[in-house]
């Protein structure tokens, strides 16, 4: 039977192998990301579909870092020329061509790290996101589905994945498909991918907090907005970041 006690039994094992498993990619992925922020960078995320969930836990939310920007689709409307109706194709995210558009709006500095989010990372505009920031010269992590992207076959003409680009591969830990709990007749219900990136998401906001510890200096973190103080510290630490994150509702 199909029931909410059911996922949760099944997720669970699914968030403790990840923690033991991807401790050492963590660990890697923080030393490139503390090391960009400190020295002046930003940390640029994207995700499409679903995996924008990842890049929002990411950027603008308390106890989070401020030197973080969402990058995704609706950008090339909200802050590009792009028609509206164009968020309206169900294939945008396999275009190619909309990953310069959103590498240009990101308007990337040299110390500037991306984090890239794809279950199956093998769709145009991910592959090409992310072959441009290495031609950028960027740090590069990838956050995907190991098993899932090994059995599917590369949309992007140069035939890589968005793993064969990463400096640094997150394995989100879910399963081929995404979905968990599988159906009588075939198929399965209830997807993970959102579940096991949030948690990556905070694991790497500990450790990159970690290491500004270590180095003796305060950590950029965001209050809640909805705590005395809280806009004002806010807007305090993204003054230095003037004209490089975007804060969109």
């Amino acid at each position: 039977m199909i029931s909410a006690q059911r996922y949760a039994d099944a997720v669970r094992p699914v968030l403790d192998r990840l923690v033991d498993t991807q401790a050492v990619a963590v660990d890697r992925a923080a030393d490139l990301i503390a090391s960009g922020l400190r020295a002046g960078g930003v940390l640029q995320a994207f995700g499409a579909g679903h995996s924008e969930a990842f890049a929002a836990e990411l950027v603008a939310r308390a106890g989070g870092l401020v030197p973080a920007n969402r990058l995704s689709l609706h950008d090339l409307v909200l802050h590009g020329d792009a028609p509206r109706d164009v968020l309206a194709d169900p294939k945008l995210e396999r275009d190619p061509a909309v990953a310069h558009q959103l590498y240009a709006l990101a308007a990337p500095q040299p110390e500037d790290v991306f984090v890239v989010a794809s279950q199956s990372g093998i769709n145009g505009s991910v592959v090409e996101l992310a072959t441009l920031v290495k031609r950028g010269g960027h740090q590069l992590i990838a956050v995907t589905s190991v098993e899932h992207t090994a059995r599917v076959a590369p949309r992007h003409p140069s035939g890589h994945r968005l793993a064969d680009l990463a400096d640094v591969v997150l394995d989100n830990g879910a399963p081929y498909g995404d979905a968990l709990l599988p159906l009588e007749g075939g198929g399965a219900v209830c997807a993970v991918s959102s579940v096991t990136a949030a948690l990556l998401a905070q694991l790497l906001t500990a450790e990159v907090v970690r290491r500004f510890h270590q180095a003796g200096e305060v950590p950029p973190v965001y209050l809640s907005a909805n705590v005395p103080g809280g806009d004002e510290h806010n807007l305090a630490l993204e003054s230095r970041y003037a004209g490089r994150l975007r804060r969109t509702a």
